[in-house]
């Protein structure tokens, strides 16, 4: 195995993006997205990200294949409805910087990539410097979700341990396509902040 991570920033992801649409759709089929992924989707959705020139991609490498990645952008970037919630809270979106998503291989877990991933885009956040902090957003399940793997572990421990804290009143809807489901439904998802410390 040889593992390693680079940092593409804005357009320089391009040679990446099949990749990682492919990436993104293998993993959030699993719980708790359950997504039905789409190509086409996929790949819109990270060329807008790469075409933020302050947008940050960390990946995950062993060898060429690409086994992970995670995302961050300024939130101003970033579609109207990941703004809602902050206008309504009095934050302004210049000030948050916004972490899009992390996705791994399951073979690669457990080996310190989840703060890897973390560490590099809040590095990437100060440099940029102007943010105040730095969010995401994860979709929330019913603790008696029938669908819920007996071994599946959410991660909020995690977050937390990361200096996140879990908004009781900030939450944005998405829509996607369920496995087994033949049209896109909405789901709710939370946000967490963190203070973006020098």
């Amino acid at each position: 195995m040889s593992l390693r991570v680079i940092t593409c920033v804005g357009g320089a992801v391009a040679p990446y993006v099949d990749d990682l649409a492919r990436l993104r759709i293998e993993v959030f089929r699993d719980y708790p997205y359950l997504y039905d992924g789409d190509g086409a989707y996929e790949r819109r959705y990270l060329e807008a990200y790469a075409g933020s020139p302050r947008s940050v991609f960390v990946l995950a490498l062993d060898g060429t294949q690409v086994v992970g990645a995670s995302t961050g952008i300024p939130l101003s970037d970033d579609g109207a409805a990941f703004h809602q919630p902050f206008l309504a809270h009095g934050i302004g979106l210049d000030s948050v910087y916004y972490f899009g998503e992390s996705v791994l291989q399951g073979a690669y877990r457990g080996q310190g990539l989840g703060h890897r991933f973390f560490d590099e885009r809040e590095a990437h956040a100060r440099r940029l410097g102007g943010f105040a902090m730095t969010a995401f957003c994860a979709v929330e399940r019913n603790d008696d979700d029938p669908r819920c793997p007996g071994d599946y572990r959410p991660n909020d421990a995690f977050w937390r341990k990361r200096g996140y804290e879990r908004q009781e009143s900030m939450f944005c809807t998405l829509a996607w396509t369920e496995l087994g489901d033949t049209a896109q439904s909405e789901h709710r998802l939370r946000f967490w902040l963190r203070p973006l410390v020098s």
